[in-house]
């Protein structure tokens, strides 16, 4: 009932939509926990930049010290610290290279980067924050996970009905499984992660600098090999299942969301590899010994599928 009425408050203007005066892409999604939204906001962000346009990416900032979320946007440089403007938002930065704006006000932060000159928003994270008028929304599901027993928080995974399908530009489904979405919702496109060479963490800076680098691994040389693998993501059982998909031996390490690594914690004194996501490695590279590598993973779409996408996205912005 909350979540309805707080849609209806904003749907009459009872509560105010504001809008900016450069087009806004959402990209969020209806559950809790990872969906692979990460990786969808970069290959968007990568299309748009394609098309010639300038785009910048606002998001909350999540795993940021909350002293550090105040009154101002934050602009994220390839050398902040993680726990000041988040580990979602670093990684975007280092891996887009577009500006980065931080703020629990999603408004402030857009009409902030249109004034530095971006030409389109795209919002991380942003489809229950709907004071940020839109003018696209994306939803991505987990395939396996789908929509949980289909209730609410806190029965449910959901933060949404999933109703709220029907009025979204697009549902992106990551990875194979059972979703099933009705004739009236949202068309959809299914999207995979990639992710094929291991970097060592003193490589942890980016794509642009995993361009010199020689010393990366293909992840499938370590096929019949223990490893250490950790995960303080959304979904850290995706992560740890990719690497038993290569073939790998896996001693999963799970670890809550924007988790706050220790030295100590990648310390196992038994000589085995330790694997983690590009996400944990922006937190770890300080402090990583030469055994610790992260995987990069990139979202693919079936080229008819991507080009349907980005079309129907044109459209609207």
């Amino acid at each position: 009932m909350i979540v309805r009425l707080r849609a209806q408050a904003y749907a009459s203007g009872w509560l105010p939509r504001h809008r900016v005066s450069k087009p806004v892409i959402v990209v969020g999604n209806l559950s809790v926990g990872g969906t692979g939204k990460t990786p969808l906001v970069i290959w968007l962000v990568e299309r748009l930049c394609e098309l010639g346009l300038r785009p910048g990416i606002v998001l909350r900032g999540y795993g940021a010290r909350r002293r550090e979320r105040g009154a101002v946007s934050r602009r994220v440089q390839i050398d902040s610290d993680p726990a000041a403007v988040g580990d979602e938002a670093l990684l975007l930065r280092l891996r887009t290279g577009v500006p980065v704006l931080v703020d629990r006000d999603r408004v402030r932060a857009a009409r902030a980067l249109v004034n530095a000159g971006v030409n389109v928003i795209v919002a991380d994270d942003g489809l229950q924050h709907l004071r940020l008028a839109r003018n696209y929304e994306i939803v991505v599901i987990d395939a396996a996970r789908g929509f949980g027993n289909g209730y609410l928080l806190p029965a449910g995974p959901l933060r949404e009905p999933r109703a709220r399908l029907s009025q979204v530009g697009a549902v992106v489904i990551n990875g194979e499984g059972g979703v099933l979405l009705a004739a009236d919702e949202a068309p959809v496109f299914s999207m995979h992660l990639r992710g094929e060479r291991l970097y060592p963490l003193t490589a942890a800076a980016g794509a642009a600098d995993r361009a010199h680098v020689g010393d990366s691994i293909a992840l499938a040389s370590l096929a019949g090999k223990r490893v250490h693998a950790m995960a303080g993501i959304g979904n850290p059982q995706r992560f740890f299942d990719q690497l038993s998909v290569a073939g790998l031996t896996v001693i999963a390490h799970p670890f809550p969301d924007h988790h706050r690594y220790r030295a100590l914690e990648l310390q196992f004194n038994d000589g085995l590899p330790v694997l983690m996501t590009e996400k944990d490695a922006v937190k770890c590279r300080a402090f990583a010994a030469d055994h610790c590598w992260y995987l990069p993973v990139a979202a693919e779409f079936a080229p008819e599928q991507g080009s349907a996408l980005l079309a129907r996205l044109q459209e609207r912005i």
